[in-house]
C-alpha cells in the first residue's frame, strides 16, 4: 500500500454536489503549508483539507479501549 498523498493541478470541470460549513481551529504552521499547496495547486485550501481528511480516514485503524487491554 502507498502512502503518499497525492495533489494534481484542479481541472475545472468537476464540483462537488453536497457540502456543509464546519468550524476548525488548528495550528497556524498547518494552515499556512496548506496555503501554500493550494497556491501550487490551484486548489482551494478548503478542498485539499477536505481531501486530506477523507485520505486520513480511509487509512485509519481504530482499536477500541477493549482490545488494547488483551
Amino acid at each position: 500500500m502507498e502512502d503518499r498523498f497525492v495533489v494534481r493541478p484542479k481541472k475545472t470541470d468537476k464540483k462537488e454536489d453536497k457540502s456543509v460549513v464546519m468550524t476548525l481551529r488548528m495550528d497556524k504552521e498547518l494552515q499556512e503549508e496548506f496555503d501554500i499547496l493550494s497556491a501550487k495547486s490551484d486548489r482551494s485550501r478548503n478542498e485539499l483539507m477536505c481531501r486530506a481528511l477523507r485520505y486520513a480516514l480511509e487509512h485509519l485503524e481504530f482499536i477500541p479501549e477493549s482490545a488494547e487491554e488483551e
